[in-house]
């Protein structure tokens, strides 16, 4: 199944000179989003991640189903004061700005086998500050999957700067 055919370009969004890829088609059919899933598992079976790591929002959206289909567990990383518990918590760069996630203390504990998900890798910014995270609670990052790779960017060398293998199912160049 080509992936592409179910995202959606939307030019300057969230500002002018940006291209948004917008995964909500992907969504919208349940075979692709069905088909994102069973790849990305069958991806990592192998990697003897014991949890799953997203990011909020568009995270969450493929790596709680991932998490269930695995059979380990989920750990949301959130924005500032969306969790209720004690947090750590990172600013990171993005294309367009920054911003701050943060995670339960108690998400991660010492050795976890952590698999980083998220639908899109641009900058590596916000895979840069999951990273961060995992690391300060002393998970080891066994891969990071994503949707989308935007080619055009530098996730990948961030990504590999930060000592992380990933894989995608859809490079943009």
């Amino acid at each position: 199944m080509d992936l592409r055919h179910y995202v959606r370009d939307i030019p300057d969004y969230p500002k002018k000179g940006i291209t948004f890829y917008d995964i909500t088609p992907i969504l919208m059919d349940p075979e692709a989003f069905q088909y994102a899933v069973d790849q990305l598992a069958e991806k990592y079976k192998e990697s003897g991640a014991t949890k799953i790591v997203a990011a909020d929002a568009r995270g969450f959206i493929f790596g709680a189903p991932l998490a269930l289909k695995m059979g380990i567990s989920f750990v949301p990383i959130r924005k500032p004061g969306k969790l209720p518990y004690k947090n750590r918590c990172v600013t990171y760069d993005l294309e367009y700005g920054s911003d701050t996630l943060c995670m339960h203390v108690d998400a991660i504990g010492q050795d976890d086998k952590v698999l980083l998900i998220d639908d899109l890798l641009a900058t590596g910014g916000t895979a840069e500050g999951m990273v961060k995270l995992v690391k300060e609670a002393g998970g080891i990052i066994v891969g990071a999957g994503f949707i989308i790779q935007l080619g055009f960017l530098d996730g990948d060398k961030v990504m590999k700067a930060a000592g992380v293998d990933h894989d995608f199912l859809l490079e943009i160049n």
